[in-house]
């Protein structure tokens, strides 16, 4: 589908600027990753994201996503542990995802079409256009009242300490969605997840999975259900756009769009570099297979924490009888599921045999391959085995880390970096990779242990204060960048005046972020 041209904009309805919309998701997006659920799991956090970033690619090819919006929202995506199937677009580009969404899909294309509806609700301004309805309420109430209806599928009591002027039920109704904005975030959702290279079956399909749900009698497992509501209607419709005599990707392939624009991807264009192991392929469309979703969906169900009575039923479901028997995507959720399950009771024994049991299962899929490494990492860094760790990151045949190392080999390789690893380049990658990414606080807290383990002080309070800002907290930021100043006041070893400087001039951003904070008050 051609892109729209950028025409002059005729008003959208909103009285609310991009700017104090952006400003009003940053006071949200502060108060969740200070929340317990919040989980930056770098697995699951680089599968989401690798999906929103496509969809956001897409939405600016077709001309639904404007260069002001581009430029201005944070279109960063936050993980919560949370066992309820939901996922919230916020204020100012900002997404919500619970684990127990991600863990009832059963493939990437059904993710993707509720991360495309989110991201049209954030496109097409319907966020600014609801608040604009409540004209008379402040932003402050207005932030109050989003963080009050996300608190209310937990806690009732969180919700009415949270909801200034009303219940959380009330706020839960005018924030809402109307039924037209629903359709239009349909239609121009599956629109973008289309032209990025996923499946429209997808859409249908998750659509269907809700909608047997709804017939459920709703115990409160199901949020998205209340805050989206299923019609006939806007199921039909979505059938209807799927291509007459089109059959549905094949149940051991999905859709995966290419990097950079969506339209690569749908027109076959690009030559992209294969994300598991830098190498370049030539390929019409990235492509996931189910055993790699069955895997995420699975470490998605771990990571909600379940509980110990089903995290020790997991970890042994792959030794009953019958086993094998099972489909292969369903035993790869199952070996995976069973692995991370026996990791957290600190069966580290169990764990290594199913992962190795896995390992063969999976061969010759490169993407499911690649979870395995990362999960028999996961398992040695919990033994304290750091050498084990990095030698179980490396695919066969390959004796180093390769140049272009995706963030959770680059976090786990951290994380080995204090167990007896020599990393003399794990400082470089990580700075280019925050240089790149300034918002990723997990990365920035890991430089700042790396400088420290490499007597660079400075430079880890610098990093210590960067996490802080990626989590929008100016005051722990301020501290930091202050402790900084103080250790080149008193000269101690590893003075570097370059950075000084550095931390002076952030030192003074981050102040005056702080003090437009506390204005807001």
């Amino acid at each position: 589908m051609p892109a729209r041209a950028h025409l002059p904009t005729l008003g959208d309805g909103s009285e609310m600027t991009a700017g104090d919309e952006r400003r009003l998701g940053d006071r949200i997006a502060r108060s969740l990753y200070r929340d317990p659920d919040y989980v930056d799991d770098p697995v699951l956090v680089e599968y989401i994201q690798n999906t929103w970033t496509a969809l956001v690619e897409a939405a600016k090819a077709r001309g639904e996503l404007s260069p002001e919006l581009d430029e201005r929202f944070a279109w960063r995506v936050l993980l919560g542990r949370d066992r309820s199937v939901n996922a919230f677009a916020l204020p100012g580009g900002y997404l919500g995802v619970h684990c127990g969404l991600i863990a009832i899909t059963t493939s990437r294309d059904e993710l993707a079409s509720v991360l495309a509806h989110e991201l049209s609700h954030v496109t097409q301004r319907h966020i600014s256009r609801l608040m604009t309805q409540q004209s008379r309420t402040t932003p402050l109430m207005l932030a109050a009242m989003v963080l009050g209806a996300l608190a209310a599928s937990k806690s009732p009591q969180a919700a009415n300490a949270l909801v200034v002027g009303g219940t959380a039920l009330h706020a839960q109704a005018q924030l809402n969605f109307s039924r037209d904005m629903e359709r239009e975030a349909d239609r121009v959702g599956y629109g973008v997840m289309t032209q990025a290279g996923f499946s429209g079956y997808g859409f249908a399909s998750m659509f269907e999975k809700l909608q047997q749900a709804s017939r459920i009698n709703d115990n409160g497992s199901y949020p998205y259900l209340r805050s989206h509501p299923l019609t006939t209607e806007r199921i039909a419709d979505m059938r209807s756009r799927l291509p007459l005599g089109a059959a549905p990707p094949p149940d051991d392939v999905v859709a995966m769009p290419a990097i950079g624009a969506g339209s690569a991807a749908a027109t076959g264009a690009g030559v992209p570099a294969d994300e598991a192991t830098g190498a370049t392929v030539t390929v019409t469309a990235r492509r996931s297979s189910a055993l790699e979703h069955a895997m995420i969906a699975a470490r998605a169900r771990v990571v909600s924490r379940p509980g110990v009575d089903v995290l020790r039923a997991w970890g042994g479901e792959p030794d009953q009888s019958g086993f094998g028997a099972l489909p292969r995507p369903r035993q790869a959720a199952a070996l995976y599921a069973g692995a991370l399950a026996a990791l957290e009771q600190r069966d580290g024994d169990r764990a290594r045999r199913h992962a190795t049991r896995l390992a063969s299962l999976v061969a010759g899929d490169v993407r499911a391959a690649r979870l395995v490494r990362l999960l028999q990492a996961d398992i040695e860094l919990a033994a304290g085995r750091g050498p084990a760790a990095v030698q179980a990151l490396l695919p066969t045949g390959v004796t180093a880390l390769p140049l272009r190392t995706g963030r959770p080999e680059l976090l786990a390789y951290a994380q080995a970096r204090p167990l007896g690893v020599s990393a003399p380049d794990l400082s470089g990658r990580l700075q280019t990779w925050v240089a790149t990414h300034p918002d990723d606080a997990t990365a920035w807290q890991a430089l700042a242990t790396v400088y420290r383990a490499e007597q660079q002080p400075l430079r880890a309070l610098r990093a210590e204060a960067e996490a802080q800002v990626a989590h929008l907290d100016w005051a722990g930021a301020v501290d930091r960048y202050k402790a900084g100043q103080e250790f080149m006041r008193r000269g101690g070893p590893g003075a570097d005046y370059m950075e000084a400087s550095i931390i002076d001039t952030r030192l003074r951003e981050a102040e005056s972020r702080l003090r437009e904070q506390a204005a807001e008050r």
